[in-house]
């Protein structure tokens, strides 16, 4: 995801398939609120152009580490 380096929690390994990134679900939120949307904005954008444009291919992961 491209301006979400700084993101990244870690990186990850399927068996059998090549490494991809784990991004903090919360510090992605909190970007794109910085940037100017309520949180129900970034939660909206967020499931709808970062995580429903994700290809089968190079699929990136998202981790809670909080509750909700």
């Amino acid at each position: 995801m491209d301006g979400f380096d700084d993101c990244i929690a870690g990186v990850a390994t399927r068996c059998g398939g090549e490494q991809f990134a784990v991004y903090d679900y919360e510090l992605v939120i909190s970007k794109l609120q910085s940037d100017g949307m309520t949180y129900e904005e970034a939660v909206e954008y967020h499931d709808f152009n970062q995580l429903g444009a994700c290809s089968k291919e190079r699929m990136p992961a998202f981790i809670r580490t909080k509750q909700p």
